[in-house]
């Protein structure tokens, strides 16, 4: 069956969308938001649409036509999506997210703004001056701490009018919760309102706060009931110690701790800025915007922060009095107030909002390199250029290295590099002809000069950079042969010395020191190595088939041209040895053939 087709600009998102949890928007080309959903997996869920097959699609294919454009927001866990999706459908309220009912809302605990504070669950947060916590994902668990409350402190659970006037006028008797000890009598003024108080506060604590101390109260509770040999009372209070345990007790994403602020976080690179907003409200978060800035003088973070919080705060009208920031602010703003938090639920804040910055970062730069593979490469060479101060883009490099032992078949490599990556077929091998002995000086001097002689004979591209293994000595060495060609001044050449890698250029006795995690000395150190394992391997070959050639040689009657010819057509002496006479013959004629024959005979 045909499958939804997608377009290019949605299959560039698709590709690059994190393997993380988080909320996606699907927006239409208006820049309405048309649906909102959840997922473990931001990749596998958003793609999930695009792979549904036609023919079994309904509303989803006609929802997945419309789709124009995809944003996310990356959280920490599926609860925090959970609750982030839910406070953005609330607020946005997506033409595809009509099933959504007001029943799915979280619910929360409420303390009444009222004479002797009722507290109670609720789905429907009313802002009277009443104080709510939550949300919470689990409805089990939030019983779970009502029930603990309930059994650690007394309050009333009644909806009486409890005003002073009312109480003194005794309109109201206790009821059986006061005769089953759940309550202590507000109602007849039994219990007063300072003492009530405290005992609503105390519970503030508890919501608020620290799972530890919930636990220990519930063990010791737990304990008190064993001592009494109420077992089965225990045991349901190690139910809810179980449930406690597990639970995390504030969420990354709402927390009732922060109202009302607005965040930010920088991410950089070499040519953009990427500025993160989140917008807290009431404790969870209803907004996330990444706007990306292009660098035009080499701004700063606090620059480009400065630049972002402006335009941001003026394009969503916001009107938070707090602002999260990780460094300081070079401007500050009118009666804003700047936090760098150090711990804590704010610091939990600015470290969502860089992971979102830093993931726009990366699908926008993956996303680009999808569009053109060559701009990395681009970036890289212009790096290259900057740091060794080049006249042209080093989109061909050319890299040499010698290899001898203490003089015997001296040998010299190169290797070609073509936008900063090996371009093998265009290696080279070099046998030394004109030197004896270990002259390595003399020996980089020919092979840098047949090399650009041969060049320039045929009148091919010379490159924009040549490498030589070696420090002040070999790359004098090349300098020279450059100067007999009339290049000295016309091809860049640079020396890299391996002991401390440091950088040499002609007429320079000093050495330039580039910075260890520079991607320019990791391509020169890349060519380096691969000049030398190339040189390595043809001077083992040179000198494995040299002592072959010995060995044919020790035979009277077979000399140098003979045994080369031998090895090249059985490779080896134990393939000439394992050769028939007639193969033999066939190569060398019939008398050197028997000469052979008789003379590896003997071995045996």
């Amino acid at each position: 069956m045909p499958l939804i087709k997608t377009p290019e600009k949605l299959q560039l998102m698709l590709r690059t969308l994190p393997d993380k949890p988080g909320v996606y928007q699907f927006f239409d080309e208006k820049e309405n938001i048309i649906y909102i959903g959840k997922a473990i997996s931001l990749k596998k869920r958003v793609a999930s649409y695009f792979n549904r097959d036609t023919s079994q699609s309904g509303r989803v294919m006609v929802m997945v036509k419309r789709i124009h454009d995809i944003r996310h927001i990356i959280v920490d866990s599926e609860i925090d999506a959970l609750l982030l999706e839910n406070n953005l459908i609330k607020k946005y309220q997506p033409r595809y997210n009509i099933m959504l009912k007001d029943d799915k809302t979280f619910p929360w605990i409420c303390i009444k703004n009222e004479p002797f504070p009722r507290i109670f669950p609720t789905r429907n947060v009313i802002r009277d001056g009443s104080i709510y916590f939550g949300p919470y994902a689990s409805v089990k668990m939030m019983h779970t701490l009502l029930d603990l409350i309930r059994q650690l402190f007394h309050y009333r659970t009644c909806r009486l009018n409890l005003s002073d006037e009312n109480i003194k006028a005794g309109k109201f008797k206790v009821c059986l919760e006061y005769h089953l000890g759940n309550c202590l009598g507000p109602c007849e003024g039994k219990q007063s309102a300072e003492d009530y108080q405290q005992t609503i506060e105390q519970i503030k604590e508890i919501l608020k706060g620290n799972l530890n101390t919930v636990i220990q109260q519930l063990k010791s509770l737990m304990k008190k009931y064993a001592d009494e040999y109420s077992y089965e009372k225990a045991q349901v209070v190690k139910d809810k110690i179980d449930l406690l345990e597990k639970y995390q007790a504030k969420s990354m994403v709402v927390n009732p701790a922060v109202s009302n602020v607005d965040v930010f976080s920088v991410k950089s690179d070499e040519e953009f800025g990427y500025v993160n907003f989140l917008k807290v409200v009431n404790g969870a978060i209803v907004q996330s915007h990444t706007l990306e800035l292009k660098k035009r003088l080499d701004e700063s973070d606090a620059q480009l922060l400065e630049m972002a919080v402006t335009e941001i705060r003026q394009r969503f009208e916001t009107g938070a009095k707090e602002v999260i920031i990780p460094i300081k602010p070079q401007t500050r703003l009118p009666d804003v107030r700047y936090t760098i938090p150090q711990r804590g639920d704010k610091k939990k804040l600015l470290e969502l909002s860089e992971r979102n910055a830093k993931y726009y970062r990366l699908e926008k730069l993956r996303q680009k390199e999808l569009v053109d593979p060559r701009r990395h490469t681009l970036r890289i060479l212009e790096k290259m250029q900057k740091d060794l101060g080049l006249p042209k883009l080093p989109e061909h490099i050319e890299c040499f290295d010698n290899s001898n032992t203490q003089g015997s078949y001296p040998v010299a490599a190169m290797v070609v590099f073509r936008d900063a990556k090996p371009f093998r077929k265009e290696y080279r091998h070099y046998n030394i002809k004109t030197v004896e002995g270990p002259d390595d000086f003399a020996s980089m001097t020919e092979v840098v000069y047949r090399r650009y002689k041969r060049l320039l004979d045929e009148e091919q591209p010379l490159p924009q950079l040549v490498i030589v293994d070696g420090g002040k000595g070999q790359l004098s060495s090349a300098v020279a042969a450059l100067e007999k060609l009339g290049l000295r001044g016309k091809l860049p050449v640079i020396g890299i010395a391996k002991r401390l890698e440091e950088i040499y250029f002609p007429g320079d006795s000093i050495p330039v020191y580039i910075d260890k995690k520079s991607e320019t000395l990791k391509i020169v150190q890349h060519m380096r190595d691969e000049a030398h394992r190339f040189g390595i391997a043809h001077h083992r070959n040179r000198r494995q088939k040299g002592s072959l050639k010995s060995e044919l040689m020790d035979i009277k009657g077979i000399g140098e041209k003979t045994g080369t010819q031998l090895l090249r057509k059985f490779k080896s002496v134990q393939g000439i040895k394992n050769a028939t006479m007639d193969e033999l013959a066939a190569e060398v004629g019939m008398a050197r053939a028997n000469i052979l024959k008789e003379y590896f005979g003997s071995e045996n």
